[in-house]
């Protein structure tokens, strides 16, 4: 049997000594396999793997250090955000896996908001049509005006947002690949059309989530995207688009940027477009083969 993923992001990419604690508290629990920091994003995503009841313990403790250490009334960064923990997604590695994953995660929204005391909102694969965004518009001070307004509530735990850590939107989903591209110089408004033109919502490529974001640390502007479907999408198709959207509007690509880990399938469609070998897929990388079935 295969273990889950989890893939938490943590609204901390600046201080190493919070960074380090919450890595410390899910690897004591489970197979921690990488962690990206982002400075401007001010952001952190974690990825691990681990049998049901490890990636809750490893979430649930990780999502207690950041609900200490991490004060959004002090926090700024380019990402949006209504959490410390803000979005806590379990991922089956395997479709076969979905139903496992979706107890996973709802036994950790029930641990969140029980335990630690956060509204917990469902999103994804346990509230479908929601995303993150759907919660994120505006910020925290928006989200709980949203709240106190009625038009919508925590799936879990308490019905008001803490003051400093927010809440935390937890669900499923399959896996996708976070990646973004770097743009030179400061156009943030070319950021956005070319975030636009390459995103679903406005007619882009399908399960491509993007956003144009202004990186002030970095010094230049960036295209963050999310691959929902790489197979639908594939990853290269969508850099491609991106560059010449960037070469229609006068600005140059300086490189990109992977976060978090990248699925072996996406890897191998990539590479059988750019080396024309025809008939190229995983069953021709020798890890994978030498991986039990």
């Amino acid at each position: 049997m295969l273990p889950l993923e989890a893939v938490p992001n943590f609204s901390e990419g600046r201080d190493r000594a919070t960074i380090d604690a919450i890595g410390e508290a899910i690897a004591g629990r489970a197979r921690l396999l990488d962690v990206h920091s982002d400075e401007d994003h001010n952001r952190s995503v974690f990825t691990l793997v681990g049998d049901e009841s490890e990636i809750v313990d490893a979430l649930l403790a990780g999502i207690a250090v950041a609900r200490e250490r991490i004060d959004l009334r002090r926090h700024e960064g380019a990402h949006p955000r209504i959490g410390a923990a803000d979005v806590v997604p379990v991922v089956p590695i395997r479709p076969d896996d979905a139903e496992r994953a979706r107890a996973t995660a709802l036994e950790l929204a029930r641990r969140v908001g029980e335990e630690l005391e956060l509204p917990v909102f469902l999103y994804a694969g346990l509230a479908a049509g929601r995303g993150p965004a759907f919660f994120r518009q505006g910020g925290p001070a928006e989200l709980q005006r949203r709240i106190d307004a009625g038009e919508l509530a925590p799936d879990l735990g308490p019905p008001r947002l803490d003051e400093s850590a927010g809440g935390v939107i937890v669900g499923t989903r399959a896996p996708l690949i976070a990646f973004n591209v770097n743009l030179a110089g400061d156009n943030l408004a070319a950021a956005r059309e070319i975030a636009r033109a390459v995103r679903e919502r406005d007619g882009g490529f399908p399960g491509v989530r993007a956003l144009g974001l202004e990186l002030s640390r970095a010094g230049h502007v960036q295209v963050s995207l999310n691959v929902e479907d790489w197979q639908a999408s594939p990853l290269h198709e969508v850099v491609a688009a991106v560059e010449r959207e960037a070469a229609a509007r006068g600005v140059d690509v300086t490189g990109a940027e992977l976060v978090g880990l990248l699925p072996a399938g996406a890897a191998v469609v990539a590479a059988r477009s750019l080396l024309h070998v025809d008939g190229l897929d995983a069953g021709h990388v020798l890890e994978l083969r030498l991986l039990p079935e």
